[in-house]
C-alpha cells in the first residue's frame, strides 16, 4: 500500500446500535437489509487487521470485506491539434 488511505468496507449481521457503533469511530455505517456496511479509510494493513479483530471481540458475524477501489482520476482532456496555419499541404 502507498501512503494514502484505502476505503474499505466491512459488512456484518445484523443492525448495529449506537452503542456498538462507536467501536467503529472511522466508519460511516449504513443499513442495507438485516445487515450493517461499515464504510471508511484505514491508513494500513494493520489498521484493517485491528478492525477486523475488533470486529472478531465483539462477537460480530463478519460477512464480507471489500476493499473500495477510488474513483478514476479525471483523465485530462486530450491534447489539441496544433494550430493550422492556414497552409495547405
Amino acid at each position: 500500500m502507498g501512503d494514502d488511505p484505502v476505503t474499505y468496507q466491512i459488512r456484518v449481521g445484523g443492525h448495529l446500535g449506537p452503542t456498538l457503533l462507536t467501536a467503529f469511530p472511522a466508519f460511516e455505517p449504513e443499513q442495507q437489509g438485516t445487515e450493517t456496511v461499515l464504510t471508511g479509510p484505514l491508513p494500513d494493513t494493520a489498521a484493517l487487521f485491528g478492525v477486523l479483530a475488533q470486529v472478531e471481540a465483539l462477537g460480530l458475524d463478519l460477512l464480507e470485506v471489500r476493499r473500495v477501489r477510488p474513483a478514476p482520476a479525471e483523465r485530462s482532456a486530450p491534447a489539441s491539434p496544433p494550430p493550422s496555419n492556414g497552409d495547405a499541404p
